[in-house]
C-alpha cells in the first residue's frame, strides 16, 4: 500500500480533530476515542481519493479553500472550510455515530469472544477441573459450569435459584464457583470466609446462605453464618488469613482478569459464556449442558 499523500494526512488530522471537538464531554473514553477516530478516517477518504475539489471548492470559495503552494497541504482558512463542511454532514447524519459504535462494538465482542475460546482452551484445566475446586452438584459430573461471583453482587443472589435449580434437576451436572471479590473490601473477607469453609466440606452450604442473606456481605456477616452452619469459627479465621486461602483467591481473580471477566456473575460452559443473570438464566444453562452432553466437550 502506498504511503498516504501530506495532503492526505493533513485532511485525515483536520477531520480527527473535529469530530473530537464536537464530541467534547460526551466522550466515554477509549472506546469513544477509537469512534472518532475511525469516523475521521472515513470521513477523510473521500477526499484524499481526489474529490478534494468536488466536494470543498465551489466556485464561490474558489480563492477560501484553493491548496496552498505545492498542494501539499491546508492553510487555517482550508481547515476551518473542510470543518463547517464536515460538520455539516454530521448534523445531517447523526446516525452515522451510531453505525460507528454499532460496528465497533460488534467487533470489540468478536475479538474478546475468539480471545476467551483460545484462553479457555489453552486452561482449560484450572477453569474446569482444577483439584480443590469449590463444586457443588456431582463432583465427579460429565459438565462442568463455572461461575464467576462476588457474595455483594445482587445479580448474582437473583441467579441463585436458577444454580440451585440447575444442580436439583441435573444430577450429572458439575458447578464450579470461582470467587471474583470486586464490589468491596466486605466481599473478599468473605470469599476468604468462603474458601476457609470449603476446608470443613460445608462450602456449598455457606455459599447459599451467604447469597439468601440480606444486607452488606463482610467477615462478620459471613462468620456468623459459618457460626449457624455449625463450623469451627476458630479454624475458620485460621484458614482465612492462612497463605493457602490467600493463593486461592489470587487465582481465582487473575484467572478472571486473564479471561477478560470484570464482572459478575459471569457463567461458563465449555466454550461458551453467560454475562449477568437474565430472566431465563436456568433455561440457557440447561440447553448449553444437554448440548455439550450430545455433542461432547473436550474441555468442560
Amino acid at each position: 500500500m502506498s504511503r498516504p499523500s501530506p495532503m492526505s494526512e493533513t485532511i485525515f488530522m483536520t477531520v480527527k480533530n473535529f469530530v473530537r471537538n464536537i464530541a467534547g464531554t460526551a466522550s466515554t473514553g477509549h472506546k469513544a476515542a477509537v469512534v472518532m477516530s475511525v469516523i475521521a478516517a472515513a470521513l477523510a477518504l473521500p477526499f484524499a481519493a481526489g474529490h478534494l475539489d468536488r466536494i470543498v471548492t465551489p466556485r464561490a470559495h474558489a480563492e477560501t479553500v484553493a491548496p496552498t503552494a505545492g498542494g501539499s497541504a491546508f492553510s487555517d482558512e482550508q481547515k476551518k472550510a473542510l470543518g463547517e463542511i464536515i460538520k455539516d454532514y454530521l448534523v445531517k447524519n447523526p446516525e452515522i455515530m451510531i453505525d460507528v459504535q454499532t460496528a465497533l462494538d460488534e467487533k470489540m465482542q468478536k475479538d474478546q469472544d475468539a480471545k476467551l475460546k483460545s484462553f479457555m482452551a489453552e486452561n482449560a484445566k484450572s477453569i474446569f477441573r482444577s483439584p480443590g475446586s469449590s463444586v457443588a452438584g456431582d463432583v465427579n459430573g460429565d459438565i462442568t459450569v463455572v461461575e464467576f461471583f462476588d457474595y455483594n453482587c445482587g445479580y448474582c443472589k437473583r441467579g441463585l435459584p436458577e444454580v440451585q435449580k440447575l444442580i436439583q434437576d441435573d444430577k450429572k451436572v458439575r458447578v464450579v464457583f470461582k470467587e471474583l471479590p470486586i464490589l468491596s473490601k466486605g466481599s473478599e473477607e468473605a470469599a476468604r470466609v468462603a474458601l476457609a469453609m470449603k476446608r470443613q466440606g460445608k462450602y456449598w452450604e455457606f455459599h447459599q446462605a451467604m447469597l439468601a442473606a440480606k444486607g452488606h456481605a463482610d467477615e462478620a456477616s459471613a462468620l456468623k453464618i459459618a457460626a449457624s452452619l455449625g463450623a469451627d469459627v476458630a479454624k475458620v479465621k485460621a484458614d482465612m488469613a492462612s497463605d493457602e486461602v490467600k493463593n486461592e483467591l489470587r487465582d481465582d481473580v487473575l484467572l478472571a482478569k486473564n479471561m477478560g471477566i470484570n464482572g459478575t456473575p459471569h457463567f461458563l460452559v465449555g466454550d461458551k459464556s453467560i454475562p449477568g443473570a437474565p430472566d431465563d438464566l436456568h433455561d440457557q444453562l440447561e440447553a448449553l449442558v444437554t448440548g455439550f452432553r450430545k455433542e461432547g466437550c473436550p474441555i468442560c
